[in-house]
Order: structure tokens, then sequence, then C-alpha cells
């Protein structure tokens, strides 16, 4: 890690931490089998993707559950509980942080994430740290089902260094998903990979980016 001045920060398993069993329990309940091939961490059905680029609505991610569990008599509610069962939530002491690096660093927010997801994470920023979301600790966020890019398409990460001016070799990117550093890694950016049970305050501490 040499002359960082700019940092950009995946959201899940970096900040906001998930768990992938309960997911694959959620889905369970619903009667979709072979969870490990439709959803699982770094490998996902195309509807995922799509879902991520803002290319496929809520309604319409939900009939195709409904049509993928055969049962068509799945709530609105049903569907996005076992959605959100993976997220729960972001470690003590991390927004604080995020937020001293924000006094050091340009500091960015690249998500790949869908409107479902978003809607529940933003009430639960408000409900248990009274935010309004995350701009106020970051210089500027970017969430893939808004720009109609997702990782590790190439493109989103350029569009992050141009509409920025940022130097590629000034910049570290962190995620938690090997496949998503490698465009960066094309670009010259410096990578981390982020895996369990390492956190994001002990890297930045061992680090010594505070």
């Amino acid at each position: 890690m040499q002359n960082i001045k700019n940092i950009i920060f995946d959201y899940g398993n970096v900040i906001f931490m998930l768990d992938f069993q309960k997911l694959k329990d959620g889905w369970a309940s619903l009667s979709i089998n072979n969870t490990e091939a439709f959803f699982a961490h770094g490998v996902q059905d195309p509807i995922f993707d799509a879902f991520d680029k803002g290319h496929v609505t809520a309604a319409e991610f939900r009939n195709f559950i409904r049509e993928k569990s055969g049962k068509p008599e799945l709530t609105d509610e049903e569907i996005d509980a076992a959605w959100n069962s993976l997220l729960l939530g972001v470690d003590e002491g991390t927004h604080e942080v995020i937020a001293e690096l924000n006094k050091k660093y340009r500091t960015f927010l690249l998500s790949n994430i869908n409107p479902i997801h978003y809607g529940y994470i933003m009430d639960y920023l408000k409900r248990e740290f009274g935010f309004e979301g995350n701009d106020h600790l970051f210089g500027k966020t970017y969430y893939s089902h808004f720009v109609g890019l997702r990782k590790p398409d190439i493109a989103f990460f350029e569009k992050v260094l141009n509409e920025n001016g940022l130097k590629a070799e000034e910049t570290l990117f962190i995620d938690d998903i090997a496949a998503n550093l490698e465009p960066a890694k094309v670009l010259g950016i410096q990578t981390h990979l982020m895996a369990a049970p390492d956190t994001i305050q002990n890297f930045i501490k061992r680090e010594g980016l505070l």
C-alpha cells in the first residue's frame, strides 16, 4: 500500500456484514432448491445481475421468485424477508473509522446492490444510526442499480476514476470477491481482498492508513 490518496470501498462484507447461510435458508423456506447455484458468494443467477443494474424492477424480480419457487401465492413481504435475510448490519466502530478516513483520503463507495436491499439498508441506517444514507461518510457513493453498471464491469471503475479525476496508482480498492478486483488491477488500481475473519477496522489499523 504505497502513495494512497483515494480509497474505493465495496459495501457488502467490507462495511455492511452479510450472512449467506441465512440467505440459503431463506431461499429454502420459499422452496427454491439448488441455492448454491441460484445465489451464493460470487455466484448467482443472471436475474440478480439484471436486478443490480436496474434492468429488472422489484416487481419483476418478485414475480421471478414466485415462478422459481412454484408458489404464485407468495407475498411481496415474504419474498423480501427471504431476500433481505442475508443483511446483518454494520459492526460497532466501522462508521467512525470510515468517517476518519474521509478526512485524510478521498473516499468512495462502489456497491453492487438492488432496490430491495437498498431500501432495507437505508431504513436500517436511519433506524440504528440516525443516518440519511451513506453520503456523509464518502466523497461520493455509486450504487449499481442507479448507475446501470455492476462489478466486475471495468466501465464501473473507469466511471469512478474519470468522474473524480483519480489516478489509478494512487487509489486503493477493497472488495470481498476476488473477481471484482481483477478489472481494478487492469486499470492499475491497488487492491485488497477482504476475507473473514479479517475486518475493515483491523485492516485499516494493520496497514497504518489512519
